[in-house]
């Protein structure tokens, strides 16, 4: 027998059965990885949920990263796109209104009740002790002394609504026309610009004197239109002495385009307002008729009662001299006064208030704050005489 062949044969058997061992597993991986190693397996199986559960939240971290940048870039890119857009005025101002900041501020200085819509807020101070009100701007001054004693936004050029009024009354004196003349409503006095209603109906005749006082204490807007059709030269006269007379008090920042107060063009500053607020004050049915607490007139054969719009004139606890409320959606809720604290004549000018009793709410506050501070003055006065 030749050894080379046989050597041959059997080193071509050992071949193919180690390739045969070698393929085996590739073709049945599943079943050649549980024979070899069933405990390698087991203990891998074990492990991988762990490693899941672990992955998961930091999967979840990574999204939410992901979703915060997102965010960001978004809220980056769109703010440059506002303010292009309000620079080339895509966003027009409806309102020139510092209510929102002064909200805001006060929601830091004082708790939730303070400026809550209620007619009884509590009196709350911030760091400085002055009190905390809900109106945007205020002007409070000793008229007698012209001392300062409460402002913020003073200066501020703000619609005034019905506060207009006032200057109303004062130009339909000045020009000495009789009281007792007959004044009629027509369709002229109809609120076109903000339609708002009336109970005074058209064809109702009432007295200049008694349109007067409907205009001050119930702010009736046809009647204070009348007054000013009435006015020799028509409303356009009337208007032009409006201006007149601002100019002549030193209302410089005051401007009126109507008798009623409707025309949101119609603006002031909380310090002018205290001057015209002053002024009407020297005005005995001024003083008469913006505080009456009501008045009786027959409209078409019917008595109808029309009462004041200023609830603290009804109050025991005020000593009222000059009082005008006014609102419309661009002006707030406004509230100017000339009342008695301590034998002063105190003007106070609340402008721009957001709820429906918060003007009444700050003027309450107002007293309340110099009441305390008076008190303090004279606490210590008494202290600094003895010894």
């Amino acid at each position: 027998m030749k050894v080379r062949p046989l050597i041959a044969a059997i080193a071509a058997m050992f071949a193919l059965q180690s390739g045969m061992a070698v393929a085996a597993p590739k073709a049945s991986g599943k079943a050649a990885t549980s024979k070899v190693s069933k405990p390698a397996a087991k203990k891998a199986a074990a492990k991988a949920p762990v490693r899941k559960a672990a992955a998961k939240p930091a999967q979840k971290k990574v999204a939410a990263k992901a979703a915060t940048r997102d965010a960001r870039s978004t809220r980056s890119a769109k703010a440059p796109a506002r303010a292009v857009a309000s620079a080339r005025g895509k966003a027009p101002a409806m309102r020139v209104s510092l209510r929102k900041p002064a909200v805001a501020a006060a929601a830091l200085a004082a708790p939730a009740a303070v400026l809550a819509d209620e007619p009884d807020a509590p009196l709350a101070l911030d760091g400085n002790g002055m009190p905390v009100l809900g109106s945007s701007a205020f002007y409070v001054i000793n008229q007698r002394t012209g001392e300062v004693l409460l402002e913020r936004n003073a200066a501020e050029v703000l619609p005034i609504a019905s506060i207009t009024k006032l200057m109303t009354a004062m130009v339909v004196l000045d020009a000495g026309q009789s009281l007792s003349e007959p004044v009629v409503i027509s369709e002229e006095d109809i609120d076109q610009l903000k339609g708002t209603g009336s109970r005074l109906a058209l064809g109702t005749t009432l007295s200049r004197e008694e349109m007067l006082q409907l205009a001050l204490m119930s702010s009736e807007n046809r009647a204070a239109s009348s007054l000013a059709r009435h006015y020799p030269g028509g409303e356009a006269a009337f208007v032009e002495a409006m201006n007149v007379k601002a100019r002549l008090l030193g209302l410089w920042n005051t401007r009126f385009h109507d008798s009623t107060g409707l025309n949101p063009a119609n603006v002031s500053s909380p310090r002018d307002l205290a001057k015209m607020v002053a002024a009407s004050a020297s005005y005995p049915l001024i003083r008469e008729f913006s505080t009456a607490h009501e008045r009786y007139v027959p409209v078409h054969g019917r008595m109808l009662r029309f009462g004041n719009t200023n609830s603290l004139v009804r109050s025991p606890e005020w000593t009222i001299s000059v009082s005008k409320t006014g609102y419309i959606s661009e002006a707030g809720r406004c509230l100017v006064m000339q009342t008695w604290l301590h034998q002063q004549p105190v003007v106070m000018v609340l402008m721009d208030s957001y709820g429906r009793y918060t003007r009444t709410a700050d003027a309450k506050r107002v007293r309340k704050w110099l009441e305390q501070a008076a008190t303090q003055r004279l606490a210590a006065a008494a202290q600094g005489a003895g010894g």
